[in-house]
């Protein structure tokens, strides 16, 4: 993977070394977090079919990270271990830990001593002196109303799914082959989105802008404070509703099969399509017609998305607050949404693992692409290091000022785990995924081959590349915590 020498200016590394100024002088923070949308969705490497006009302008406004990865998932829901590892700064198998520590002290109704559980990344930044405000999907084992000293519509994982009567499973296999479709993205009778009677997308925004003009009243007061804003947008994750308005940018004619598109996954014969629930919203095998309409579903819900960031990002220049603020947008993970066969996110494959980061702030130069590889978690260590955090050593990720200061990154090899099931380590410009249950390898060629369709992995030409990788990925799981023993399900690989 290429390293890209970036020129910024000294104010950045200055804010790196600095403490916590004063609350006029500190800059305010907003993260803006998408569910489920994939790095192919917007910036660098976007289809251009998809429409993202705000965050296009935002990008041009600051730097893109083109390969941030979500490190991966204990559980199905690959949302729950993605925001736990970036409220507690800590890595996959650790966060799962703490994910257990979490659990039982929010089952004690009462909050235990620090010392009893994990400090989440808003609690640190309130003890910088940040004025911390949530609305939006949680998703996490705390109670955010607690962790908060703001919060409204705290969401679940996911909007209420259409398997409820009367419209049971009329959300899933569809569109069904031969038969009506009576499911509708923009029909409020199927709730999901529209429970409440208003888009989850269209509240938040709202939630954000009155916020925002609170902020910006508050900043007149001598006793103001900087703030933290974590806006965790449901969208674009399924059901994929948005108004017929939406729907109607993307006519099927324009809607293009993601490559590469296969009936069944190409590994279906071994067991590894899986059977979770994302991958039932499109019939299985697999058609054009189906996964055409299921993408432009998700491209609609993407660029309603992106009309309610257009919404937040017009406020904050309204309150005059865009000189001293920093946003930054990223996704918890990708989606498949008909790549490979699959519709879901647990797996390895880069549209499932890979996520846009967008990062704009003061003094940001505009217009950059970094290419080094960084973990969507980074934005924890990074926005802790705005805040003038100089003590972040329980943090196991990594601020990337310095990144946007032209020095490399700490991450020199990606490493990603699904379950007991799955692991991966991308090097460079290759990838290698293993799965120890089923005794599969798959190698990748990225630089040829960049959306993984050819698997190179019997080649003989690439057997120490492999064997390399495979080393290099054991000492990763070593040092990560992952119990997951991989030389014996692979000895012919841990042999010297």
């Amino acid at each position: 993977m290429s390293r890209q020498s970036l020129s910024f200016p000294f104010f950045i590394l200055a804010i790196a070394c600095s403490g916590p100024a004063s609350g006029a002088d500190r800059p305010n923070i907003i993260f803006i977090f998408a569910d489920d949308q994939a790095y192919d969705t917007c910036g660098r490497y976007a289809d251009p079919a998809v429409q993202t006009p705000h965050l296009d302008e935002l990008a041009k406004r600051g730097a893109q990270f083109t390969h941030c990865y979500n490190m991966g998932s204990w559980t199905g829901a690959v949302c729950v271990a993605s925001r736990t590892m970036m409220f507690t700064g800590k890595t996959l198998w650790r966060a799962h830990a703490a994910d257990g520590q979490l659990r039982r002290a929010k089952r004690r109704k009462t909050r235990p001593p620090d010392s009893q559980r994990p400090l989440v990344w808003s609690e640190r930044m309130s003890r910088l002196g940040y004025e911390t405000y949530f609305t939006g999907k949680w998703h996490i084992q705390a109670d955010a109303a607690a962790v908060f000293d703001h919060s409204t519509h705290i969401r679940p994982g996911m909007p209420p799914d259409t398997r409820k009567p009367p419209f049971k499973e009329e959300g899933y296999q569809r569109p069904p082959t031969g038969k009506p479709d009576v499911w509708s993205p923009y029909d409020k009778r199927f709730g999901g989105f529209w429970e409440g009677g208003k888009h989850w997308s269209e509240v938040l925004a709202d939630d954000a802008t009155l916020f925002l003009r609170d902020a910006s009243a508050r900043s007149k007061t001598p006793s103001s404070k900087p703030f933290f804003m974590y806006l965790a947008f449901n969208a674009p994750h399924d059901p994929r509703q948005s108004p017929k308005e939406f729907v109607d940018r993307y006519p099927l004619t324009s809607i293009k099969l993601p490559p590469p598109f296969h009936a069944k996954h190409p590994h279906d014969t071994l067991g590894l399509t899986p059977t979770r629930r994302d991958e039932s919203l499109a019939p299985y095998p697999r058609t054009e017609f189906a996964v055409k309409v299921n993408r432009q579903e998700y491209y609609a819900l993407i660029t309603h998305l992106d009309e309610q960031i257009g919404r937040i990002l017009r406020e904050v220049r309204a309150q005059g607050l865009d000189k001293n603020t920093w946003i930054i947008f990223s996704a918890d993970h990708g989606l498949a949404c008909g790549h490979h066969g699959l519709m879901g996110k647990q797996n390895m494959f880069d549209h499932s693992i890979r996520v846009p980061f967008i990062i704009a702030g003061p003094n940001v130069t505009s217009g950059r692409f970094v290419d080094q590889p960084i973990y969507v978690q980074d934005v924890m260590a990074t926005c802790l290091d705005i805040a003038g955090d100089n003590d972040r050593r329980d943090v196991e990720f990594q601020s990337l000022l310095p990144l946007l200061a032209g020095e490399p990154s700490r991450v020199t090899s990606v490493y990603g785990a699904f379950m007991d099931t799955q692991r991966m380590i991308r090097r460079d410009e290759w990838k290698l995924i293993v799965y120890p249950t089923l005794q599969v390898r798959l190698l990748y060629d990225l630089r040829r081959d960049p959306h993984e369709e050819r698997n190179v992995a019997e080649d003989p030409a690439n057997r120490a590349r492999m064997k390399s990788m495979f080393a290099e990925l054991t000492e990763l799981q070593q040092r990560l915590d992952d119990g997951v023993d991989l030389k014996r399900a692979f000895p012919q690989l841990s042999r010297d």
